[in-house]
């Protein structure tokens, strides 16, 4: 039994992340050299969770960004319609990757993973800003 002193230990990420798809290798090399985990205690509807990894996948293909699992992952979120979802992330330690966790709505079952490779800033002319 859990007292109001005490609170649940966060789940080993890192076990969690078995073969949901093809970054969970990946991102568990990630925690091994220092990435940065969080993962958020607020449930979200499927639909919102569902639709910003739909469109992130679209968005990277269309700039030729490098992704690992995020295909699978838009497959994995459309098998739980109705469902509230927990998220988190993974910062890569150096910046290059960057995961997205995605957590049934207790937060204790990974359902999918997805990570983008980060691309550095052009050299020539700078970054630049779409308003």
């Amino acid at each position: 039994m859990v007292t109001e002193d005490e609170h649940p230990s966060q789940p080993d990420i890192a076990t969690m992340l078995t073969d949901q798809t093809r970054a969970c290798k990946a991102a568990r090399d990630a925690i091994a050299a220092g990435g940065e985990v969080v993962v958020w205690d607020r449930e979200v509807p499927q639909w919102m969770v569902a639709g910003i990894a739909a469109t992130r996948l679209r968005w990277s293909l269309k700039r030729g960004l490098t992704t690992l699992g995020l295909d699978e992952t838009v497959e994995i979120l459309a098998q739980h319609r109705d469902e509230q979802l927990r998220t988190g992330i993974i910062d890569a330690a150096d910046r290059s990757w960057f995961f997205t966790l995605y957590f049934d709505a207790t937060g204790t079952e990974l359902l999918a993973c997805s990570g983008v490779k980060r691309k550095p800033p052009s050299q020539e002319g700078g970054q630049k800003l779409q308003l």
